[in-house]
């Protein structure tokens, strides 16, 4: 049975990704720091499907996740190739991103976002051993990853940007364990403030003491992001209601939930190229970027060339999950019965990947 509740909280990250790469307002990134909670949540579905599945679980989540990188690959690595990227062996890690693939000078901005798939597949891959550790010590296997953070902030600052992500992201990772395995929920709600409120504080007055070139904008600060997140994280989780009945209650938010949630890595892969484009475009009009019709027309433009996306290539993301393709997940079919007609919903299995993908350090996550 599928936890809407955490379908919400995909939705609401992967609009917030997007809202935030077309109007660059820093202030989104304190309101709601998105890519810990969609790892929180990846964290939350690894556990449940190692839980189930044991090692093979890696395959399995990896299976989901890299189709969808290879008809990106698929497209935009020849187009790179004709416009100025050398061949190399690096291109290897268009296929399984192990590292930062190679990619031109538009196509390192266009297609940043894929340094979340490299984190997401490192995450994945150290799940079992993480899993394992957990389980035997729970409190410090989940502050191994702010002890790291806190290494490389004050002792390595040139650490690899894989090393500095497993200290930023790896600890909501593992929140997302702790969240499954029910640690969260039977925390008392005064226990659970008293951990997030101050770790949230801290993170706070660190984030307004470290302002970065964007301004306040957590992903200049990644000790600050890191403790906010913790302490949103905790209360998103240990707060969850026991339903979400207007989630379904309403049929177009039940709609554009689910589809969201079955199409998220598509958005997430497809909305940087046309964020791009689109400035690219209205800024040769002379349609100012800070203006209201500006930002209105962006988001607009944004919004319809990623709809199109969807309907165009996230059927992808249903072969990878072994779903029948369909253009729109969360529509109705007709099935006859014994002559009679039943209306079916088309939902997505549950464990859909979400994701913000790779390689946002120049645009923000």
């Amino acid at each position: 049975m599928r936890n809407r509740y955490y379908d919400l909280l995909r939705c609401l990250a992967i609009v917030r990704v997007v809202v935030y790469h077309v109007t660059g307002w820093a202030f989104l990134t304190l309101a709601f720091p998105a890519m810990s909670v969609m790892f929180a949540l990846a964290g939350a579905l690894m556990a449940s499907s190692l839980d189930r599945w044991g090692p093979a679980a890696v395959g399995r989540r990896l299976r989901r996740l890299l189709p969808s990188l290879w008809l990106v690959a698929l497209l935009f690595v020849p187009a790179m190739l004709l416009t100025g990227l050398a061949p190399s062996w690096r291109l290897v890690f268009w296929v399984l991103p192990l590292a930062d693939p190679p990619a031109n000078s538009w196509g390192a901005l266009t297609l940043s976002v894929v340094w979340y798939l490299r984190d997401y597949l490192w995450f994945v891959a150290v799940s079992p051993l993480a899993r394992w550790l957990f389980r035997r010590w729970p409190v410090p296997t989940l502050l191994a990853p702010y002890l790291l953070l806190g290494v490389v902030e004050f002792g390595y600052p040139e650490a690899p940007g894989l090393l500095r992500d497993f200290g930023l992201y790896y600890g909501a990772w593992l929140l997302g364990f702790a969240q499954h395995d029910g640690l969260l929920r039977r925390m008392s709600r005064r226990l659970l403030l008293a951990v997030a409120v101050p770790v949230g504080a801290v993170g706070l007055a660190w984030t307004l003491s470290h302002q970065g070139p964007r301004g306040y904008d957590l992903n200049d600060v990644p000790l600050g992001n890191a403790l906010w997140s913790v302490a949103f994280v905790l209360l998103v989780f240990g707060f969850a209601p026991s339903a979400v009945a207007p989630v379904d209650r309403w049929a177009p938010l039940r709609r554009a939930v689910t589809v969201l949630n079955a199409r998220a890595l598509t958005v997430y892969l497809w909305h940087m190229p046309f964020v791009i484009a689109v400035n690219e475009l209205l800024s040769g009009l002379g349609l100012a970027h800070s203006s209201a019709l500006g930002l209105a027309t962006r988001l607009a433009a944004v919004a319809v060339l990623v709809a199109v996306a969807v309907a165009l290539f996230g059927w992808v993301e249903d072969v990878a999950a072994r779903r029948p393709p369909c253009l729109l997940p969360g529509g109705t079919v007709r099935a006859p019965a014994g002559g009679a007609t039943a209306a079916v919903r088309r939902e997505p299995a549950r464990g859909t990947p979400a994701g913000e993908p790779a390689g946002l350090s120049s645009t923000g996550r």
